[in-house]
């Protein structure tokens, strides 16, 4: 007896049929993610057997790197490295002077005067000289007098100009002397330098004077060659003796002398108000 089988083209439907079905189902209701990751659990050694021929060759190959192979990388590995050294150490200075311009910045805010950033350029090498060459010069409007300051405090006054260049005396020189005054009771005195960087000297204080460690020493602005109220130094020492009309007074230095590269020039309001006045003059020889 002879049975005939489905016809080819209702085998076909159904297998479209079917197909729409599972791509609907997948599309809309998201039901066969189980089945999807079931299906590519059961592939994975199949993936694995795919790329074991290429992982056996490197693994293959590897095994005989030459020396010559190997000193050559390691040069690479070490050029690398010294490259990534210095690229870390000049991100490092930029950041640095990044943080020194943004002091510098803050303390020319507070400032009633107009002030020029300078660069430290050179060290005088007597050692019994104290002090700094400038970047900043006559080209620039500096003259000799001018007081110096970092972010911290005051450092000391420009006694020499060239074009570009400018001479600094550093407070700390045992040739410096600055008036200051006690900001807490307003006491006035010399502040002396003596070749200690690290010290200076409160000179013709009397025994009665009201000086405390920790007084902070501020320019008084006396003699006109300083402008009143930058931070000098700090009292750290005081030493009496019985029979002694004053009193040995040290100080440390607010200003980082030995530390800071980038300056303040402090221009007076004098210098400031200079290139205003000069058309006033032709004015007042006509009213004459």
């Amino acid at each position: 007896m002879f049975v005939q089988g489905p016809v080819p083209g209702f085998r076909l439907f159904l297998v479209i049929l079917l197909s729409a079905a599972l791509i609907a189902a997948d599309a809309r209701f998201d039901k066969l993610t189980a089945v999807r990751s079931t299906l590519a659990t059961g592939l994975a050694p199949v993936y694995w057997l795919g790329n074991a021929p290429h992982s056996f060759a490197d693994w293959f190959s590897g095994l005989f790197v030459s020396r010559d192979d190997l000193q050559r990388e390691n040069e690479e590995l070490k050029t690398r490295l010294l490259i990534l050294e210095r690229r870390a150490l000049k991100y490092a200075a930029l950041a640095s002077e990044n943080n020194e311009l943004r002091r510098l910045l803050n303390s020319s805010e507070v400032l009633d005067d107009r002030v020029i950033v300078g660069e430290v350029v050179g060290v005088s090498p007597d050692p019994f000289s104290h002090e700094i060459i400038i970047n900043k010069g006559e080209s620039d409007g500096l003259t000799a007098g001018q007081a110096v300051l970092d972010a911290e405090g005051l450092m000391g006054q420009i006694i020499q100009t060239s074009q570009f260049t400018s001479r600094v005396l550093l407070v700390s020189d045992s040739s410096h002397a600055v008036p200051v005054e006690v900001v807490r009771n307003g006491l006035r005195s010399i502040l002396l330098g003596n070749g200690d960087s690290n010290e200076l000297d409160l000179v013709h204080v009397p025994d009665t004077a009201d000086v405390r460690e920790g007084d902070m020493l501020v320019s008084s602005g006396l003699g006109g060659r300083f402008p009143r109220g930058y931070p000098v130094a700090e009292v750290n020492a005081i030493t009496k003796e019985s029979g002694e009309p004053f009193v040995t007074i040290r100080a440390t230095p607010k200003a980082s002398l030995n530390q800071s590269r980038l300056v303040l020039v402090v221009f007076q309001p004098e210098q400031r108000s200079r290139p205003q006045s000069a058309p006033v003059e032709p004015a007042d020889e006509e009213a004459n």
